[in-house]
């Protein structure tokens, strides 16, 4: 009970509905009981015109009137559906009284139509005087009238009665489609991604609906606002904050470049070290806030080599790999494919991806990038590492900014993996991790970046 109560208090679409069924099963009721009723009373009335018309040709037309003989009803019609005729108040209709129908009315009826009880059964009779001075009576029993006007009533009302289930339908489908609008504008924000905050084309809205998308669009420009005064604001002081960092990293080389003790000269390591994991900092969040701020682009990029830009990240990032004895390298083929994107955002992407391999892969570890080509066009760039992986249920809150894994104790900023996700949402492509094949010797993170809809080439 409580579930359909809800259901009827949440539910706008089952309200409408239910109320407008109710409305039309109660005017179903009420319209059919009119016509029932109506129905009923002409059949009654047109069974009281059969009476005085038969009366009147009787009448006019002197047919005689013989007395039943009793025990000999007339054969093949229901004696119940039968016109009783009797001369009642003469002589002779005296002599020749019988035992049959209405032998016990009395000579003192009344003229005109009335129904009266006669041996415990009720008639429906019509009296006309004759100008002998008796009277003709004319009668036929009620309940055979009753069931004749009742099954012509219902006749009538059976057509109303099978319309009421199609009305239903169509009031649900009415209330369905007058509701789809509403389902079109949550499929939409149910569609569009996290940094998507375009305004909502109310065309379509109805006009009850629109002053709440206008609410909503007035909100998500608010919320857009405050975004990118957020992202000045990280964007300036992380800019700002670069020119007294360069100047600490040049004091702190002057410094290390002089006769020190060998407790002074650990400290300016440590200094650097620190001066250094910055810089690195600051760099990743004007990164982060120069792609999150830039707009999208409106136009196809070119194709650009995708093995091409994994080579040049791989050479870049060989003098991180060489210090840790990590083996770092393109395992394939050596397919090339082509993809349209933009070259800056690839080579960010792709440096990411593969910093975050090499910065979590202990010493004497293996880093291998793939690629591949399918023959719908795709194209798969995987990067797989032999270091601790993630677990499953930490890898969607992986990409938050500045999110790190509890108990990594390697050194990073946390942002890497969400540069990945803005540059994958900008471009439309898919990133996906998965536990690297152990098969391999690798067994840590496996991260694959597909590029859909790109031009392959050998």
């Amino acid at each position: 009970m409580d579930g359909f109560q809800g259901m009827l208090t949440n539910s706008l679409q089952f309200r409408l509905a239910a109320g407008l069924s109710a409305l039309v099963i109660a005017l179903a009721l009420g319209a059919g009981a009119f016509s029932f009723w109506t129905a009923f009373e002409e059949a009654n009335e047109l069974q009281d015109d059969q009476l005085r018309q038969m009366a009147a040709l009787i009448d006019q037309h002197e047919v005689p009137v013989e007395s039943p003989r009793p025990g000999a009803p007339e054969r093949g019609v229901d004696p119940d559906l039968q016109f009783v005729v009797k001369v009642i108040g003469s002589p002779a209709a005296s002599a020749a009284a019988d035992s049959g129908p209405l032998s016990l009315l009395p000579p003192t009826v009344a003229d005109g139509l009335q129904t009266v009880v006669v041996d415990r059964e009720s008639w429906r009779l019509y009296v006309r005087p004759l100008h002998t001075g008796a009277k003709l009576v004319v009668g036929q029993q009620t309940a055979a009238r009753d069931e004749i006007a009742r099954t012509g009533a219902l006749r009538t009302v059976l057509p109303l009665l099978a319309l009421v289930p199609v009305l239903l339908l169509l009031v649900g489908v009415i209330v369905r489609r007058a509701l789809k609008p509403i389902l079109d504008l949550s499929r939409e924000l149910d569609r569009r991604g996290e940094n998507d905050l375009a305004t909502l084309h109310d065309t379509q809205v109805p006009n009850e609906i629109r002053p709440f998308t206008a609410s909503i669009n007035r909100l998500l420009v608010r919320v857009t606002r405050s975004m990118d005064a957020q992202r000045r604001f990280v964007a300036d002081a992380a800019h700002e904050l670069r020119t007294p960092l360069t100047v600490l990293s040049l004091q702190a080389e002057a410094l290390a470049g002089k006769e020190l003790p060998d407790s002074a000269r650990e400290r300016v390591v440590s200094l650097r070290q620190g001066i250094q994991r910055a810089r690195s900092l600051l760099e990743q969040l004007l990164t982060l806030a120069r792609f999150e701020a830039a707009p999208a682009a409106t136009t196809r990029p070119s194709p650009i080599s995708a093995l091409a830009a994994v080579r040049t990240i791989i050479e870049e990032q060989l003098p991180l790999a060489e210090e840790k004895h990590i083996d770092l390298g393109v395992v394939g083929d050596g397919t090339d494919a082509l993809v349209h994107v933009r070259d800056v955002e690839l080579h960010s992407l792709l440096r990411n991806l593969i910093d975050n391999a090499l910065r979590y892969t202990p010493p004497g570890g293996r880093v291998d990038v793939g690629l591949k080509a399918d023959a719908g066009g795709g194209v798969m760039v995987e990067v797989a590492d032999s270091g601790p992986g993630i677990p499953p249920g930490e890898r969607e809150r992986v990409f938050d900014p500045f999110y790190r894994v509890l108990g990594t104790e390697t050194e990073g900023s946390g942002l890497g993996l969400s540069i990945v996700k803005t540059l994958a949402s900008r471009m439309g492509i898919t990133v996906t991790l998965n536990d690297a094949h152990a098969g391999a010797g690798l067994g840590g993170l496996r991260v694959l970046v597909l590029f859909p809809a790109a031009r392959a080439g050998a």
